[in-house]
């Protein structure tokens, strides 16, 4: 068999496995995100830039971070309790709902959008930062079967507070340490200016 030709059946395979994972009623995760909504918006578009906004996240990101919370590999004390009661087929169920919303937009520092750019696409190369985009896409839409977040249109407050979690190492559950060895190469400065111009992606 020609490798050309089980490379397309392992890409088939994996699309597969990304559909049917999240074979999720989002309907269901409608109802089911209720309690979300007061930090989250009803629609997963969170009017407090310390939150984040969910709707049209991968629903593939949503779940890990939800479990992550259940299991206590990321810690914060008030979504800790809101998951405690959930079962996986809620986690699915409301990851799907937020998935399926469409995300508005959000305010953001326009002078700091150029520098950030640079980072984005670039890194930096004084302190071997990558490039933001090697991961999360040129776009910002990030990778759902890896788990790797959309970014565009996140609330800089939040995308920086979460960047400075992983250079404290107060947020421990990036996989094979990625963001934390990121953010520890980055100044608070350089973590505005890149969350800025994620903020404004659409």
């Amino acid at each position: 068999m020609k490798r050309s030709y089980i490379g397309a059946i392992l890409i088939a395979l994996s699309s597969l496995m990304a559909t049917t994972l999240f074979a999720a009623d989002s309907e269901a995760g409608k109802t089911k995100s209720a309690l979300c909504a007061g930090c989250h918006g009803a629609d997963g578009n969170s009017t407090n830039a310390i939150w984040p906004s969910l709707a049209g996240q991968h629903a593939s990101y949503l779940a890990k971070q939800l479990n992550n919370f259940k299991s206590g590999e990321r810690t914060d004390p008030t979504m800790q309790g809101m998951v405690a009661a959930l079962n996986e087929t809620d986690i699915e169920d409301i990851a799907a709902y937020f998935e399926s919303q469409s995300p508005k937009p959000v305010t953001f520092d326009a002078a700091m959008v150029e520098k950030g750019e640079a980072i984005y696409r670039g890194g930096i190369t004084e302190t071997s930062v990558a490039a933001c985009m090697g991961c999360h896409s040129p776009g910002g839409a990030g990778n759902a079967p890896a788990s790797y977040p959309s970014l565009k249109g996140q609330h800089t407050e939040y995308l920086v507070a979460q960047l400075k979690r992983f250079r404290d190492g107060s947020r421990a559950n990036d996989a094979g340490r990625m963001m934390r060895d990121v953010a520890k190469r980055m100044s608070d400065e350089e973590m505005m200016s890149v969350a800025a111009y994620i903020s404004g992606i659409q």
